[in-house]
């Protein structure tokens, strides 16, 4: 049983997109981290695009999405059609693919444009002499809090998901891994929280928390005191649940 809609300018594409659905395991080029999900990049015409197969869910997901959930994919694509809608960056979206049986749900898949990137966020954690480095913390900074006033909760605001590229005016982001995602208005505690995936570095928290208080007229120190604080509680969170999953797999082992 298949689930599927696509955005009406590619509709005429409809056929094009089944087929590629269809043989995806066997066409396509890979593109990206394969170790949870899948993506694979396709030529229509003189686009290319991304589509994402997300792996089949567990058990009880499986059931939590054929009745109650709406699917990731299904998600992302309206996540990024409620982006463009707002005038935030994203991949522009093209369709969703849902796959189940009459009791469970099994494969989905979400297309949209590759977008041919510059940067991530990603690089501005691991090269701190990166051409034009703080204008672009800054550029990012200022792109977060316009999420934060058009009441955007991106709860996957980490590294590799936000996607920069260098224009002759300055820079423009573009999100992606949309699946998790909140509208709603959002308070300062909600806002600076909302920074504590992105890096480790102090002082790549002093750059942003300078930005912010800009932005909003906020104390700097109630911001940086705040967002290092959030950040700090997330290492430890990240590196408790590291060290369990290192128990977990010692004693199955033995």
């Amino acid at each position: 049983m298949k689930r599927l809609e696509i955005k009406a300018e590619f509709d005429s594409y409809k056929l094009v997109l089944n087929d590629f659905i269809k043989n995806f395991n066997t066409e396509g080029e890979p593109f990206g981290n394969q170790d949870r999900n899948s993506l694979k990049l396709f030529k229509l015409d003189k686009k290319t695009i991304n589509i994402k197969s997300f792996r089949v869910p567990n058990f009880v997901n499986q059931i939590a999405y054929k009745f109650f959930r709406k699917s990731k994919a299904q998600r992302s694509f309206e996540y990024a059609n409620k982006l463009t809608e707002l005038n935030i960056g994203t991949p522009q979206p093209i369709a969703y693919y849902e796959f189940e049986t009459p009791f469970l749900f099994k494969k989905s898949y979400y297309v949209s444009e590759q977008i041919n990137d510059d940067l991530t966020y990603r690089e501005l954690t691991t090269n701190f002499d990166y051409p034009d480095y703080e204008n672009i913390l800054r550029a990012f900074t200022r792109f977060t809090f316009n999420l934060h006033e058009k009441g955007i909760h991106f709860l996957d605001h980490s590294p590799g998901n936000t996607l920069i590229k260098k224009t002759d005016t300055g820079y423009n982001f573009f999100l992606v891994d949309l699946n998790r995602m909140e509208f709603k208005s959002l308070d300062f505690e909600t806002r600076i929280k909302n920074f504590s995936k992105l890096t480790i570095h102090k002082s790549m928290i002093e750059i942003m928390s300078d930005e912010y208080a800009k932005c909003t007229g906020e104390d700097y120190n109630r911001i940086f005191n705040l967002m290092w604080k959030e950040t700090e509680d997330f290492q430890n969170r990240y590196h408790r649940k590291r060290r369990l999953k290192k128990k977990l797999k010692f004693w199955k082992k033995n």
